[in-house]
């Protein structure tokens, strides 16, 4: 059975919730619905008329894209031009299109972690150039008779809740008596209809972060035995984790500023790269943000990064950089194409887990608009 659109949405957006997103960037639904079946999702970094015939002829009946094809406010769709003929193009074939941006690029496992995962930025000590989101905290207060404490328990920690900074499976127990009288037509877990029932019961408190509060209470719903449970969820007054554009941090093995410029050829299959600052500085701290970095070389100096991984640098910016010592490696602001297969493979693992049988295929088409002669 194939998973309507919204379903699949759901889950791309587990991977990257709406809220991580930038201040106005250009998210979500752009175009089409999503109240239909959907068994192919092509995933692709630009949305150009070719992609949208390879879209087609796939039998797509949905793209997920990293840039947006709407970027202001429509005056009139005029179908005589390259947008509206796009445009028209998609709504005859019934495709729609749906953009996960800056929400990607700021997710954990996302755009930038997996463009410092090509360039050797370790895991351990990994941050984030600037800081765009911090996840509101929540606590979760939910009474379980003691049979189904430690499933209930399990649930919600599997669902993402009861992280304190670095500890995981963090919640607070207490015993006691749960007091209830089940109503007419009720199918108590525990006791009769009519009758004063108590109930040894067990208290659960733990901190569920905003981000994945939905999807604990579900789990924690489905786990419990109780036709109606009783559980609280309140804010409360603590920083949760934060959220941010870019990574920096310190490389597997240091490496001659040459040498990394020779390997994000390699790595993101171009042909030349830019580089600013003296091809035998020793790297050890890298900085990496896809696609236009120039507002952040100022981020990377803060960080101490040696060089900053990025594309779309100017004249300008690149003097700037030289002279505060910092070392830019340009290779383009295309290689945010390894979404494309990234993408596709962690949402087919999620249709797979969810019995669906909706695929998600990568575009093969490169969108670079640039050519290298």
């Amino acid at each position: 059975m194939f998973a309507n659109g919204q379903t699949v949405i759901q889950l791309m957006e587990q991977l990257a919730p709406k809220h991580y997103a930038v201040e106005n960037d250009k998210i979500g639904l752009q175009l089409g619905t999503l109240n239909k079946s959907i068994s192919k999702v092509l995933i692709a970094l630009d949305v150009t008329d070719a992609v949208v015939d390879e879209a087609i002829e796939a039998g797509a009946e949905l793209i997920i894209a990293h840039h947006a094809i709407i970027y202001r406010p429509l005056a009139k769709l005029d179908t005589s031009t390259a947008a509206g003929r796009l445009y028209e193009k998609l709504i005859k074939n019934d495709i729609a299109v749906y953009i996960s941006h800056t929400n990607l690029d700021v997710a954990d496992g996302g755009i930038n972690d997996w463009l410092a995962d090509l360039i050797g930025i370790k895991p351990d000590g990994r941050q984030a150039l600037e800081e765009v989101h911090t996840d509101k905290l929540y606590k979760l207060v939910v009474f379980v008779p003691e049979s189904h404490h430690e499933q209930v328990l399990d649930a919600i920690w599997r669902a993402g809740a009861g992280k304190i900074g670095n500890y995981s499976n963090c919640s607070f127990n207490m015993k006691g008596t749960g007091t209830f009288v089940p109503g007419a037509g009720t199918e108590p877990y525990i006791g009769s209809a009519g009758k004063l029932e108590h109930a040894a019961e067990i208290r659960i408190e733990t901190i569920v972060p905003y981000s994945v509060h939905r999807k604990t209470v579900q789990a924690m719903l489905k786990a419990h035995p109780y036709e109606e449970v009783a559980y609280d969820l309140y804010p409360v007054d603590l920083k949760g984790r934060s959220y941010g554009l870019g990574r920096t941090g310190k490389l597997e093995q240091p490496i001659t500023l040459g040498e990394l410029a020779e390997q994000a050829k390699t790595i993101f299959e171009v042909p030349a790269v830019r580089v600013v600052g003296n091809l035998d500085r020793v790297i050890r701290k890298a900085a990496v943000l896809g696609g236009s970095g120039a507002r952040y070389v100022r981020h990377a100096i803060f960080a101490g990064a040696d060089v900053l991984v990025t594309g779309d640098i100017d004249y300008h910016t690149a003097h700037d950089a030289l002279a505060a010592g910092i070392s830019i490696i340009d290779p383009g602001h295309n290689i945010e194409k390894v979404m494309k297969q990234k993408v596709a493979d962690w949402l087919n693992e999620q249709l797979a887990g969810s019995k669906s049988e909706t695929i998600a295929v990568a575009s093969s088409l490169h969108t670079e608009p640039f050519t290298f002669v």
